[in-house]
């Protein structure tokens, strides 16, 4: 038995999975801004679809980046009251496992993309998400590449002295054509955004991202995911990947733009990958231990 998480800035996700390569109906929830009720919510949606039985390990991601030993979050600005907090150990003390693996939401859905979506068989994948914020991974032979702390492509400067929307005051990425950047600007629902011109501006400013993206990571391709991307209306793909073509000259060859497939429940698919992958990696530990 195994059970799967994906806690979103506004939405969190349960799953549990009986053979590790599937998994059953997920329950979806507000995600709760108190850290103890959200971890209580999380354990007992885990207990009731597994009917109280023991996991072999649980795992997900966490809106935000994570500590080096990845059990608690450094900063985040959709969930405050859960920074710093013990996030591996309250998961154990309220879950019947010995195992628990956590990472950032975005590194999360992007694997799922890697191994079950868009990027499937892409040896090198950036995976860039528009949502509530802005995140993305990057994703190698099928694995969340090596970092120090983490990926925050949102974070990214974009506009160096402010000066593109003066009503926003911002220079982030995640500052300007995030969905809450939009609500802001326009004192709206992005859905209820309408006029093209806007979705067309979106995807020219995206282009400057994954052009950034490029330079950086040089991926052979880079999936598109989140509510502004797959939502309606969207910032359309095939227009990113035209201004992407237009402002990227540096490489004869560019990165393929997709649109991610697998909607709401990447985080749940990638978080299924990643802890078949850690509890491989505990086995081949355990081996070489005993062998030695």
């Amino acid at each position: 038995m195994y059970g799967y998480f994906d806690i979103g800035g506004t939405k969190t996700r349960v799953a549990v999975s009986r053979d590790g390569k599937s998994f059953g109906e997920p329950v979806k929830f507000d995600t709760p801004q108190d850290f103890e009720e959200g971890i209580h919510r999380i354990s007992e949606e885990l207990r009731k679809l597994s009917g109280d039985q023991v996991f072999l390990a649980i795992g997900g991601g966490i809106a935000g980046p994570l500590n080096h030993e990845r059990t608690t979050l450094l900063m985040a600005p959709h969930l405050p009251q859960w920074v710093g907090k013990p996030i591996v150990e309250a998961l154990l003390a309220n879950v019947r496992t010995h195992h628990v693996y956590l990472e950032n939401d975005s590194a999360i859905v992007g694997l799922g993309e890697s191994h079950y979506g868009a990027g499937k068989g892409d040896a090198i994948m950036a995976y860039i998400t528009v949502s509530t914020g802005v995140g993305g991974v990057r994703i190698v032979d099928g694995h969340i590449d090596r970092s120090s702390i983490g990926f925050e492509p949102g974070h990214q400067i974009l506009d160096i002295d402010k000066t593109m929307f003066p009503e926003l005051h911002a220079d982030e990425a995640e500052e300007i054509i995030s969905g809450t950047a939009i609500a802001e600007r326009f004192h709206k629902k992005a859905y209820e955004v309408t006029d093209p011109a806007v979705w067309e501006e979106l995807a020219k400013l995206l282009a400057y991202l994954l052009n950034n993206v490029t330079v950086f990571w040089s991926p052979d391709s880079i999936v598109l995911g989140g509510s502004m991307v797959v939502g309606d209306p969207a910032i359309p793909v095939d227009r990113v990947a035209y201004h992407l073509d237009q402002i990227l000259t540096i490489f004869p060859k560019k990165p393929v733009v997709k649109e991610a497939t697998l909607k709401d429940l990447g985080g749940l698919y990638g978080a299924m990958a990643f802890v078949a992958q850690r509890a491989n990696t505990l086995i081949i530990s355990h081996i070489k231990s005993n062998s030695q």
